[in-house]
């Protein structure tokens, strides 16, 4: 049963990040955004069972729940702790596959995909993870690049201006036609 060191805030002040003492998962990162979603996950499906919870991701140590904002985090926090606390470690979960990008974006021969999920994965998804959250590559249609935010980045204010201007310079230097929009 993991420990829960730390509950740290996130940029999205509808977020909450749980540092475990040990790991939850072998580098494995899970994303639900709904409790249909969650149903065959243990963790997940717990806490969609709070009132409030409207996303779950995690990965190793960390544990990232977003509220809907009608909830005083003290109180939330209250019942969130003990699922958390009483959760396996799941070292043999596989990584969804589409986790970070849709199948159609992984098994594209455009090289400008390629370059963008890798700049993504070195210099943007480590960022987001450290704020409780992750990206994924929906799809390149024609020159408008279509991301999807997970975890606390889904409904941080900040991930559809800040954050997604600074992914789109990034990307403009591989394409510098491409626009990135969030959906």
């Amino acid at each position: 049963m993991p420990k829960i060191k730390e509950i740290e805030r996130t940029p999205n002040p509808d977020a909450m990040r749980f540092v475990l003492g040990e790991p939850l998962t072998n580098g494995v990162t899970k994303s639900f955004e709904n409790s249909a979603e969650a149903e065959d996950d243990e963790l997940a499906s717990a806490l969609f069972s709070i009132d409030h919870v409207i996303n779950v991701y995690y990965v190793d140590k960390y544990v990232t729940v977003t509220q809907d904002g009608k909830e005083v985090w003290s109180d939330l926090l209250r019942k969130l702790a003990p699922p958390i606390r009483e959760a396996e470690p799941q070292m043999h979960l596989e990584e969804d596959e589409e986790v970070h990008a849709t199948k159609e974006v992984q098994e594209t021969d455009d090289p400008r995909l390629k370059q963008i999920n890798q700049m993504l994965d070195e210099q943007v998804r480590p960022y987001l993870l450290a704020d409780g959250g992750g990206l994924k590559i929906i799809a390149l249609d024609g020159n408008r690049l279509k991301v999807h935010y997970q975890g606390a980045c889904g409904t941080c204010p900040t991930a559809t201006s800040g954050t997604l201007y600074a992914i789109e310079s990034m990307v403009k230097r591989i394409d510098p036609e491409i626009q990135v929009i969030s959906v």
